[in-house]
């Protein structure tokens, strides 16, 4: 469940309510309009709501307690929270803040006018290689800022992209993202995009991020992830044996698989490092500089 914004052009990072000098006040629903619903996950629905006030346009988030308890994911969610809020990056979608009531959760995010990806990528197929390498160097940027401030993402698929009015990637989820200063052991994150170190529930890093993106990047080009099999024991085995395998068709440059290649090693220390894929021939061919794929 995710959401992107429209952009005005230094505004765009303000909460609603960030004034000069203003006291922050506890947000309330009566500080917002509500429109039209934008998606729904798991625990609740999301909005599209003005602020009244600025009538600064957002995306709102309504969480079910209820739902959050039976799951047992009010922990994920507190860190996820804690997490977002702090992050300050033109492809991170901003968690303005939040508030809740007796019954709801109330999560305020920057609103994505274009939607989500996964959409996008599920009516095109596949990407074009301009538009797929414009999208990964993005991504790339995005997980070299979250991994200085000590942020392993762990969860980057299409589904959690979210695209704005001008057409720039914006991660917009992250439950499963963890604060790290050493090495963990938890499995999660999705199947398909799961990395070996996880399957085998060893150790990982922040290589669990390089590995996500070169499953996506792919995804992009053949419109399926790689290790795709019927049975998610199949799909296992796929990953923990890096049984890459690239279809004729669509037809891909050899340069965009050279990139592929060396971002799904199984050793993750071998990964090649977020700064060397932006350095990488087929990113710098094909991707725009400007981080927005223009069409």
């Amino acid at each position: 469940m995710a959401i992107a914004a429209e952009t005005q052009p230094e505004d765009q990072h303000k909460a609603p309510q960030e004034g000069a000098g203003e006291e922050k006040k506890r947000w309330t629903l009566n500080d917002f309009d509500i429109g039209k619903p934008l998606g729904r996950g798991k625990f609740g629905h999301v909005y599209l709501a003005r602020e009244k006030r600025s009538n600064h346009i957002v995306a709102l988030k309504v969480l079910f307690k209820t739902q959050l308890k039976q799951s047992q994911v009010e922990h994920q969610l507190r860190r996820e929270v804690e997490i977002q809020s702090h992050l300050r990056h033109s492809n991170i979608l901003r968690l303005y803040g939040y508030f809740y009531d007796q019954k709801r959760v109330y999560l305020i995010l920057e609103y994505a006018a274009k939607g989500e990806l996964y959409k996008e990528l599920q009516k095109c197929k596949y990407f074009s290689e301009r538009r797929a390498a414009t999208y990964v160097a993005s991504l790339a940027r995005a997980l070299i800022y979250c991994h200085g401030k000590h942020v392993i993402h762990r969860d980057i698929k299409p589904e959690n992209l979210l695209v704005g009015a001008q057409g720039e990637l914006k991660i917009a989820d992250f439950g499963w993202s963890v604060h790290t200063f050493n090495r963990r052991r938890t499995m999660c994150g999705t199947l398909d995009y799961l990395p070996p170190e996880m399957v085998e529930s060893v150790e990982h890093d922040a290589n669990v991020d390089i590995w996500s993106l070169g499953v996506l990047c792919y995804e992009f080009l053949y419109g399926v992830p790689p290790f795709e099999a019927k049975e998610h024991s199949d799909t296992y085995r796929r990953i923990v044996q890096v049984d890459l395998k690239f279809p004729p068709k669509p037809i891909v440059s050899s340069a965009a698989k050279d990139l592929i290649s060396q971002m799904l090693v199984k050793d993750g220390s071998q990964r090649l490092p977020l700064i060397k894929v932006l350095e990488h021939p087929w990113i710098i061919q094909n991707a725009d500089p400007s981080g927005v794929f223009k069409g």
